[in-house]
């Protein structure tokens, strides 16, 4: 277990590089995110007294909500504000962004870079938009129609097709999108009655994914045949803030909740799901990825002003 302190801040998001096990970025804001400065963490692990040694710290003037790493530049990363701003950071620079965009009006909540084109990023908004970007272009590529009726909270790409993307809303519903097209090619009201505030695209699986919900739960989906969920994981106590695919199994999902708590879960167990409850924060846990390269460690961050990467017992085998 590693722990890193992200004094005076509160954890949002945060990712392994594609490009070395060891490096993991996080976003974060001062006050919970209502009011006040961001900062973005760049750590490496396995090196300093406490495990972790900090590479670059980059103030920013609003809370960041969420970061990801370039596809194509191991250098680079992107961050979503709150103050409807997105941001491109050169880790190799040590102040100011390379690339500093801001044509959404409201929070940006959501920002990912494509994983098989590798030089696109999507972005989505408390405004109810959904922005296409290009790190070396000075305005967005596309803004898509606002279908969305309330705040976007993530918004992830298809690790099997590259124009297609999905986004998870305020508003009940998972839309999926095809960037050739304005408007989406899909959408499932996946949590009636209830916010969506992440989804994930399974790894093995082309038309699988997974949503999660202000109802506590957690649904896995065929977008074959999404009249129905294939399944219901129940067990969370409080809104699944994050949830993720495993990158090395299949049958494999992780959950973070604001009842500070992070579950992992096989799904090919449908009787007995669950597998494994970390409860080692004392607050809202947001944050949460696995290492590609380092197959069962997986990091969160939460409100307690804490970064965990730990071996869960269930994956230690």
């Amino acid at each position: 277990m590693l722990k890193f302190r992200t004094q005076g801040y509160n954890g949002y998001s945060l990712q392994f590089s594609p490009f070395f096990e060891n490096k993991i970025a996080c976003a974060t804001s001062a006050n919970f995110g209502l009011v006040g400065n961001g900062k973005l963490f760049i750590l490496n692990t396995g090196v300093g007294p406490g495990g972790i040694d900090v590479e670059r710290i980059y103030d920013t003037q609003d809370g960041l909500f969420d970061c990801s790493w370039s596809e194509i530049n191991e250098n680079q990363i992107v961050t979503a504000s709150g103050d409807g701003s997105i941001k491109l950071w050169d880790i190799t620079l040590t102040e100011l962004p390379i690339q500093n965009w801001h044509e959404h009006s409201r929070e940006v909540f959501s920002v990912q870079w494509n994983l098989i084109k590798k030089d696109t990023f999507v972005s989505g908004s408390w405004d109810h938009s959904i922005k296409l970007w290009a790190p070396d272009r000075p305005q967005s590529l596309t803004t898509f129609n606002v279908e969305h009726t309330n705040c976007v909270y993530n918004t992830i790409w298809s690790p099997y097709n590259s124009d297609l993307f999905g986004s998870a809303s305020g508003d009940q519903t998972i839309k999926i999108w095809d960037v050739k097209l304005p408007h989406s090619i899909q959408t499932i009201i996946a949590h009636p009655g209830f916010e969506i505030l992440s989804m994930d695209w399974n790894k093995y699986q082309e038309n699988m994914i997974i949503t999660a919900s202000t109802d506590k739960s957690i649904k896995v989906w065929d977008l074959r045949r999404s009249d129905r969920e294939l399944l219901c994981l129940r067990g969370h106590e409080y809104a699944v803030r994050r949830v993720k695919c495993s990158p090395h199994n299949g049958n494999i999902i992780a959950s973070a909740s604001y009842d500070m708590t992070m579950r992992l879960w096989d799904i090919s167990r449908q009787n007995n799901p669950l597998m494994e409850v970390y409860d080692g924060h004392t607050e809202f846990v947001l944050g949460l990825d696995f290492n590609l390269y380092i197959e069962g460690q997986i990091a969160t961050c939460a409100w307690d002003e804490n970064i965990h990467i730990f071996q869960p017992l269930a994956l230690s085998g």
